[in-house]
């Protein structure tokens, strides 16, 4: 098999050869690609990441190109200067339009941000100070130690070099605890939040990234070009930029390049050539060029950068373990003494409108027991769920979690406390690997930013959040599995890698929303083995769950709901033979003995 590095390897010393076998218009072609994948780059965090779409960016591309035109020519600013002017201008920008947009879902993000690059692409073609629609002229060259880059050759390798450096530092970002946290963003807002990741900050990170990339493309462009105009920046241009990271494979870094020149060396050869094919003068490669981006899109939705890896199989590389590496888990918060009350619910009530969802409900939990809530569909455990661990606020009542109030915090702040929860509906990310899923749970436990993990500066610290995870998963039987992806287990297991993920967090309080669902006899029998050794250990569980028999096996104490209200509380033999129950949820059919 061939070596991991060696595709990057010989790309790289195809870019170092390219200055020697082009010339000319070729060689400026392929800086043209080089600024696109500067662009695209930024919409891989964004949309491929983050699950952000941007229609966009090439404004932010016109902020960068103009903040040079501008400075240099009507301010005569140093060059370099411009570049921090523009990074500083770009980034107000996107903190601003980040604000409004990124507060908006489903079809309407996108859609604003259609309304503000066409609004910033006018800004820039009716403003006389900007030079409306014929630009600013006569911008000066760059020079770097007095070295002025003037030729193409020598943009090939400001543009190359830039391409790789942010390569390097967003693989190095994504492969750390903050990187984790962005991808978690596509697993949902409930997931990321309960695992302690504040989405909004994330999802504003990413898009200040992405805009700050395209303001060092267009920042590039003006001198290289020693002009701009509107032209460039406008909608159109943005679309194309999102066109070449899906056909590349936007989930991907090495596909937002190959897309970048799977999308405009084509098209360039088709418009030099297809006029002449035809015998007529006209745009007839966007005809044909958008019936390929169809076929494209129908055939590989995921892009082709999947598909162009298969040619080359890779030789994997070992992976890496804590005893290997060296790293101890993370230091761990002292837990209560077992039978001390971690969670008392104190007549908590929940309305939604006229509906009353749960009414007046109080039960406590203790440290080293299993309480199993259960009821009948619509009974509102999965409701009361919600309440204790901060998705929603009750609407009265008291929630004291560890003697503190939580009934009016947020889920991030209840996780920090040490309260962590699974979901009803399995929320891994299916992509990634088992051992990366788990290490999400430890988010908070982390300090780096994503500055410190662009560079490397964070590594001790990821070496013992992934000794964390591994021990996670040597808890809960799944080590020998901890590089797989997530996506590829069972179901059964998949269950398992949520609870390894809960317990990551260092928990005292584990919320367990129907583990058993789905689930054949003996993925059972595992499971309630692996609750019963954490009983063991001191953790307390609340655990919602419809199968009766598991629950009556393991529970310590049960309580009982049924239209928003607690109908029983007690050991599960006394809730076995309570008439209320019994009539309610059991059909009648009690146990005789």
């Amino acid at each position: 098999m061939m070596p991991r590095r060696l595709p990057l390897f010989l790309f790289v010393a195809a870019l170092c050869i390219a200055p020697l076998v082009l010339r000319g218009y070729p060689l400026l072609m392929l800086n043209y690609v080089g600024l696109s994948v500067i662009v695209v780059l930024g919409l891989v965090l964004l949309t491929g990441v983050g699950g952000l779409t941007s229609f966009g960016q090439a404004a932010f591309v016109g902020m960068g190109a103009y903040a040079a035109a501008w400075l240099t020519t009507a301010m005569s600013w140093n060059p370099w200067l411009s570049l921090i002017a523009g990074l500083l201008l770009t980034t107000a920008a996107a903190l601003l339009l980040g604000w409004v947009t990124l507060r908006m879902s489903g079809h309407y993000l996108p859609l604003s941000t259609l309304a503000w690059g066409i609004a910033i692409y006018l800004l820039f073609g009716n403003s006389q100070t900007l030079g409306g629609q014929t630009g600013i002229t006569g911008i000066p060259p760059l020079s770097l130690f007095g070295w002025q880059l003037t030729e193409s050759w020598q943009f090939h390798i400001l543009i190359w070099g830039v391409v790789l450096s942010i390569v390097w530092t967003v693989h190095n970002m994504l492969d750390s605890r903050e990187g984790r946290a962005m991808r978690a963003l596509k697993g949902g807002v409930l997931m990321a939040e309960a695992m302690g990741v504040n989405t909004t900050r994330f999802k504003i990170i990413l898009f200040v990234l992405a805009a700050q990339y395209a303001c060092v493309a267009g920042w590039i462009y003006a001198y290289m070009q020693r002009f701009v105009n509107p032209t460039p920046f406008s909608l159109g241009q943005g679309i194309e930029y999102l066109f070449m990271g899906v056909v590349g494979g936007i989930g991907d870094l090495w596909g937002g390049v190959a897309g970048s020149f799977l999308y405009a060396l084509p098209r360039e050869w088709l418009h030099s050539h297809l006029s002449a094919l035809l015998g007529r003068s006209g745009s007839f490669e966007g005809i044909v060029f958008g019936v390929l981006m169809i076929v494209i899109l129908q055939r590989a939705p995921e892009g082709l950068w999947p598909h162009l890896r298969r040619l080359w199989p890779l030789r994997e590389p070992a992976p890496v373990t804590a005893s290997t590496a060296g790293a101890t888990p993370l230091d761990v918060r002292p837990k209560p003494a077992k039978g001390d009350t971690i969670l008392r619910l104190d007549a908590v009530t929940k309305r939604f409108g006229g509906l009353v969802a749960n009414n007046a409900i109080s039960f406590e939990v203790r440290a080293g027991e299993v309480l199993a809530l259960i009821g009948p569909n619509g009974a509102g455990k999965s409701t009361l769920f919600n309440c204790i661990s901060a998705v929603n606020p009750p609407s009265s009542g008291s929630i004291r979690f560890l003697g503190k109030p939580v009934e009016h915090c947020d889920s991030r702040r209840v996780a920090r406390m040490g309260m962590s929860r699974t979901f009803q509906h399995v929320r891994l990310l299916p992509r990634m690997s088992v051992l990366d899923n788990v290490a999400l749970g430890a988010h908070l436990r982390g300090r780096h930013s994503f500055v410190a993990s662009a560079w490397r500066l964070d590594r001790a610290q990821e070496l013992r959040i992934q000794a964390t995870a591994r021990d996670a998963l040597e808890r809960c039987g799944l080590c020998a599995k901890a590089h797989l992806p997530a996506g590829s287990l069972p179901l059964g297991s998949q269950r398992v890698v949520e609870i390894a993920r809960a317990l990551a967090a260092d928990p005292s309080l584990l919320l367990l929303d129907e583990p058993a669902a789905g689930l054949r006899y003996l993925e059972k029998r595992e499971l309630a083995k692996l609750l019963e050794r954490l009983r063991d250990e001191g953790l307390a569980i609340l655990l919602v769950e419809h199968d009766l028999d598991f629950v009556m096996e393991l529970a310590d104490r049960v309580v009982v709901m049924d239209f928003g209200e607690k109908l029983a509380e007690g050991m599960p033999q006394e809730i076995r033979r309570h008439p209320a129950v019994i009539e309610a949820y059991l059909g009648g059919v009690g146990d005789s003995t």
